[in-house]
């Protein structure tokens, strides 16, 4: 049997993604490369926010419509918190499936094929009752078989959950009510599957969980964990991403100063400047103690790159609250920043907030952000322009000769610029290589390299 998979959502899903592909090519399923030639279409859907709950819903609408006389299986966030109200507004899934074990994939697809029930079994369900993730470390391939995970990142990288859930109650974040608290793998798990991926000749590990500076497992916490992968010999990067500003744990600035195969890239989520809003978000910072966070690490680690986030039109979000946030960002002079606007989520302390901010102001204010980041992003990426970096080969640029993608470590996959790689007209770079580039220029957001 043939199954397609269409894939939603932020990397954390990714990896459930690539889990859910490995327990079903153990179970005798076969990837399909396009929906045409498959038994059953899986659309791995996020709900996080309102707009990615629309976009998994119109998948499953919009394959259903393609092919009416298909299976289709509704997996991932979606399902795990909706799936009680989808098994009556959503008849055009077959099966739903939640993200609490993803094991159980293979006997979700059986059904799906085999005109069972429509849920999941009553055993498969939390304590907490239907559309509650309990404790789970996100379903993670038995470290026995882990070279039969599918990687769909580009060449050379890829994404080790260490964690799932969180504990940090932000108010408006409704990832708790989705994956549940937080619960981490063991040390000697991470490693093992990290091994494994140097093995199959992954040159970047990105290190990822709901907050990675929440970690903490039997007597060991995110330093413990970065000494054991600093005890790995080879030629390859780690990267950090999500940690929590309330939670960073400076010890792992003097792993990452001693080996620098830790990439002195952060991100940071600090979501906004207003002492206010902050404590309404259920955060404990603030500007002040944030800046000095940004102060320590780059003393630290002078050229570390730093990406956040930022949110506006949080409720009770005043012209006064969004100044402190401008002049937050512009006394961070992060390197990357996304912007987004407030989602009320349903059972979320902010989602019963009042004084609402208008989507039109909110919005407003996120295209003020965005528009004043653009010349800090630029003249910060100005810093690296004529110095050697490595650089990781992603892929060949069709049709002009001697060019590549790649990225620097001051550039996370996906969510940053890239790097145009030059090398001349008789030389080939291998995807999935780390290669010596020189910096010669900036175009926009992107850099210019000459490979060495």
């Amino acid at each position: 049997m043939r199954y397609f998979l269409d894939p939603f959502g932020c990397v954390k899903n990714q990896v459930d993604a690539e889990t859910m592909m490995a327990c079903l090519n153990n179970s005798g399923w076969t990837a399909a490369d396009d929906p045409g030639g498959a038994d059953l279409i899986i659309v791995n859907s996020c709900g996080f926010i309102e707009s990615a709950k629309r976009e998994s819903i119109n998948a499953v609408l919009g394959w259903r419509k393609l092919y009416p006389d298909k299976k289709i299986l509704l997996a991932g966030c979606l399902s795990q918190r909706y799936r009680a109200e989808l098994a009556e507004s959503l008849p055009e899934a077959d099966v739903l499936f939640g993200n609490t074990d993803l094991a159980r994939i293979s006997a979700a697809a059986d059904r799906a094929l085999g005109r069972e029930p429509r849920r999941e079994p009553e055993a498969a369900e939390t304590a907490a009752g239907p559309g509650h993730a309990g404790p789970s470390a996100g379903g993670v391939v038995p470290i026995s078989t882990p070279g039969q995970r599918p990687l769909l990142s580009l060449p050379g990288s890829a994404y080790v959950k260490i964690s799932e859930g969180c504990n940090n109650r932000c108010a408006f974040c409704a990832i708790p009510l989705i994956r549940g608290s937080l619960v981490c793998r063991p040390v000697p798990d991470i490693l093992a599957e990290c091994q494994e991926l140097l093995r199959r000749g992954v040159r970047e590990i990105n290190l990822i969980g709901q907050d990675t500076g929440s970690y903490r497992a039997p007597g060991a916490g995110l330093p413990d964990l970065l000494e054991a992968l600093s005890a790995l010999e080879g030629r390859f990067w780690v990267r950090l991403l999500y940690i929590h500003p309330d939670n960073f744990p400076l010890p792992i600035l003097d792993i990452m100063a001693r080996d620098r195969r830790f990439l002195p890239y952060f991100d940071i989520p600090f979501q906004h400047g207003s002492a206010k809003i902050l404590a309404a978000m259920n955060r404990r910072g603030n500007a002040e103690t944030y800046l000095r966070l940004l102060e320590t690490i780059r003393g630290r680690l002078p050229g570390a790159a730093i990406r956040s986030t930022f949110m506006t039109g949080f409720p009770g979000e005043t012209d006064e609250d969004f100044a402190a946030l401008l002049d937050f960002q512009e006394r961070a002079r992060l390197d990357w920043l996304g912007c987004f606007t407030f989602s009320p989520e349903e059972d979320t302390d902010a989602c019963a907030m009042k004084n609402r901010v208008s989507k039109k102001i909110a919005a407003a204010r996120r295209l003020l952000v965005e528009e004043r980041q653009t010349p800090l992003t630029e003249k910060n990426m100005d810093r690296f322009t004529g110095k050697t970096y490595e650089a990781l080969v992603e892929e060949k640029i069709e049709g002009e000769a001697g060019l590549y993608l790649g990225r620097l470590s001051c550039q996370a996959p996906e969510v940053d610029g890239a790097t145009v790689i030059h090398c001349g007209d008789d030389r080939r770079l291998e995807p999935g290589t780390l290669v010596r580039t020189k910096v010669f220029a900036r175009t926009g957001f992107d850099l210019q390299a000459r490979a060495g």
